[in-house]
């Protein structure tokens, strides 16, 4: 017999992961979601094969009938508050799965209030964009207790994700850590690219040529970002794809975790500086891309390309 699921927490890339594991994980029992908004909850059930979920109004709905509790929240105030309440409602005996991107501190935290209430830990988060969520390509990164790891490990690759990171039996926090230090990558990726086609617009050569550059040299990641910032899509979406509040809070992570181990990273700060430009100029509408935007008007352009 298959586990109960429960899920707490939507967003751009829960949205995803749920989607992909109704309709591919071999599930006997409809996967019950929470989310604080429960029209949330509600339109993305309306989306879903019948049968497949089953909306909770509240924390204690969700979880006192799961084996297995996933949550995937914004920030680490959230996910602390979301796992209190969680326990508070029957925690014991049962595997959370966390695949927020937290600080290692906090998982830290999480590991010890999880296990000392009887239950089971295991950390999850993920690489990828919202897009890859919903394609089911994410990379899902797991570390803790290996009879523990063993129990998530199959909603990972084939269903929400394309590739698993195990790290089974170390500690729980080896996965944050390795969620912060790669995101690193991303806003690095962004700032370059958006140095990159300012230059090429201000020296004559010319964005596009810029851009045909990048989709020759840089499949991937790197073309799709820089699609992005051609094209305008960077300032023009009605939701944020990577808000710029949490591209800030993971820099942020990142800063701090190098700090106290002793290292700089300068280009980090830079792109941090830029992000909080775009959250001057867009709000909470502004987008990890928008960096090309703070970049722009540095260089004495508008921020719009367009």
């Amino acid at each position: 017999m298959a586990p109960q699921i429960a899920w707490l927490g939507l967003g751009n890339m829960g949205r995803g992961m749920i989607k992909n594991l109704v309709e591919k994980a071999d599930l006997d029992k409809p996967v019950i979601i929470f989310n604080r908004t429960t029209a949330k909850a509600e339109k993305l059930a309306s989306t879903l094969p019948s049968g497949k979920v089953k909306v909770a109004k509240s924390i204690e709905e969700a979880v006192k009938p799961a084996d297995i509790v996933f949550t995937c929240v914004g920030d680490d105030k959230a996910i602390e508050q979301t796992i209190s309440s969680a326990l508070e409602a029957g925690g014991k005996g049962k595997l959370f799965v966390d695949c927020s991107t937290v600080h290692p501190d906090t998982t830290d935290k999480l590991t010890k209030t999880i296990t000392d209430a009887g239950a089971e830990f295991v950390a999850c988060p993920v690489f990828g964009a919202p897009a890859m969520a919903d394609a089911g390509q994410l990379v899902c990164v797991y570390a803790g207790p290996k009879a523990a790891v063993q129990k998530a490990l199959p909603y990972g690759q084939g269903v929400m994700g394309r590739a698993n990171i195990d790290y089974s039996d170390q500690p729980q926090s080896a996965a944050t850590r390795l969620k912060i230090i790669g995101n690193t990558l991303i806003v690095n990726m962004v700032e370059a690219l958006s140095q990159g086609h300012v230059l090429a617009e201000k020296s004559g050569l010319g964005s596009s040529d810029f851009h045909k550059f990048v989709e020759t040299m840089f499949p991937g990641p790197y073309t799709a970002y820089s699609k992005r910032l051609l094209t305008g899509d960077y300032y023009n979406r009605d939701e944020p794809l990577f808000a710029v509040d949490l591209a800030r809070k993971d820099a942020k992570h990142a800063l701090a975790l190098a700090k106290t181990h002793g290292a700089r990273l300068r280009g980090v700060e830079v792109a941090d500086q830029h992000l909080s430009e775009v959250q001057k100029h867009m709000s909470s509408k502004g987008d990890i891309a928008g960096i090309y935007g703070a970049v722009r008007q540095e260089s004495g352009l508008k921020f719009e390309n367009q």
